[in-house]
């Protein structure tokens, strides 16, 4: 039997994760502005991370406030330097995220498995909207050969409170900024990162 409260529910939390993006959209705005610091510095001899330079251009780093980068359209976005070795926080936390929520699925590093397509190919064309809209509402494709069904991840605290961590790693998966990687380095978590996490899983 169809459990009524779920269905009723996620509509509600994928419209309120897209609300939430509207305001992450308009506080970038007020973030500092670029410097030659927020350029990527990458490994340029990882041969996993497939680096597309369109990609890369696209997703610079423009702005940053308190440790959370963003692109010229206000989204969130990597920051990598020290020839790649050292990543900025939410990059890190996105990587420790997917691996503890996504990669049975999705596959080790995005590269995704015989039921769900690989992540870090996905993020080449998903904005960021439609990749929290995802996130939170799921999704479902069936044809005459298969069926695929993304579940819903709305309700899911361990997933959503870390969605734009999730975001950001597979973008810098989806561009190439970073290879099939263990992380060894990373930037401080910054002090909004602690707030918003400790509101978010209600700690």
């Amino acid at each position: 039997m169809l459990n009524l409260s779920k269905i009723v529910t996620r509509p509600v939390i994928a419209a309120l994760a897209l609300a939430t993006v509207s305001t992450v959209v308009v506080h970038a705005e007020d973030a500092k502005p670029a410097d030659p610091k927020l350029a990527n510095s990458l490994n340029a001899n990882d041969k996993t991370a497939e680096q597309d330079d369109k990609l890369l251009k696209k997703d610079a780093a423009v702005k940053v406030d308190d440790g959370k980068y963003f692109d010229a359209e206000g989204h969130p976005t990597f920051h990598v330097t020290q020839d790649g070795k050292m990543l900025d926080w939410y990059t890190y936390s996105g990587y420790r995220r997917y691996h503890a929520e996504c990669h049975v699925c999705h596959g080790p590093d995005g590269m995704g498995s015989t039921y769900a397509p690989a992540l870090k190919d996905s993020l080449k064309h998903l904005s960021y909207e439609e990749f929290i809209g995802i996130l939170a509402g799921g999704k479902q494709e069936v044809n005459a050969a298969e069926q695929k069904v993304m579940p819903a991840f709305g309700d899911n605290k361990n997933v959503m409170c870390y969605s734009d961590d999730l975001y950001v790693y597979l973008k810098a998966r989806a561009s190439g900024a970073i290879g099939r990687i263990r992380p060894s380095e990373h930037e401080g978590k910054p002090e909004t990162a602690k707030k918003a996490e400790k509101e978010c899983m209600g700690g």
